[in-house]
């Protein structure tokens, strides 16, 4: 593994992760924010798969960690991508499911919006919402941005990311892969498919 600071604006630092992998993801960015949280992105081809890191950070550290999905649904005859809304929230200790504290999603699986929650609901949130007749009102874009809010984030601002003088972190897998030959992809191509 190899750890360098990367600065530059918003845009200019996400592009330390080209090229975009399908696969074995090669490099992850860390980046400062306005508030005492992180971000994290790696270099997959299909978007951040936070899971496995936030959750594994987060009991390493003994800290909280967070996965926010929030993808339009956009699929139209097999292009563009199903659509999710989603926070979940892992603490340090095992719970019931892994390390997880908090989940809550409205998602298209498939062709069909699911909506789904676990654990303890935090005292902001309109549990009442909850029982909408369409699924995918029940967990919104808009309800995602409030209860982020409620948790001292604004991920959706580009001016929440890199305070002055705070280099965002790129850490890169160097040497042997799992898979050896992967695909790459730059954003372009990326985009062109979804």
């Amino acid at each position: 593994m190899d750890a360098r600071p990367v600065a530059g604006s918003l845009e200019q630092v996400l592009s330390s992760l080209l090229p975009l992998t399908a696969g074995e993801k090669q490099r992850h960015l860390f980046i400062p924010t306005r508030s005492a949280w992180t971000a994290y992105f790696d270099n997959g081809y299909r978007g951040t798969d936070a899971v496995s890191a936030m959750s594994h950070l987060a009991q390493t550290v003994g800290c909280r960690g967070m996965r926010v999905g929030a993808v339009p649904h956009t699929l139209q005859k097999d292009k563009g991508r199903y659509g999710i809304v989603a926070l979940e929230v892992y603490g340090p200790r095992q719970t019931d499911w892994l390390n997880y504290l908090r989940t809550i999603y409205a998602m298209n699986d498939g062709g069909h919006w699911v909506f789904g929650q676990t654990g303890e609901p935090f005292p902001f949130e309109k549990l009442e919402r909850y029982q909408a007749r369409k699924v995918r009102d029940r967990f919104t874009f808009d309800m995602l941005a409030e209860y982020l809010h409620h948790l001292g984030l604004s991920p959706f601002l580009e001016d929440f990311y890199l305070p002055q003088g705070a280099p965002a972190w790129l850490v890169e897998k160097t040497g042997t892969f799992f898979v050896p030959a992967q695909k790459e992809f730059t954003l372009a191509q990326a985009r062109a498919d979804f």
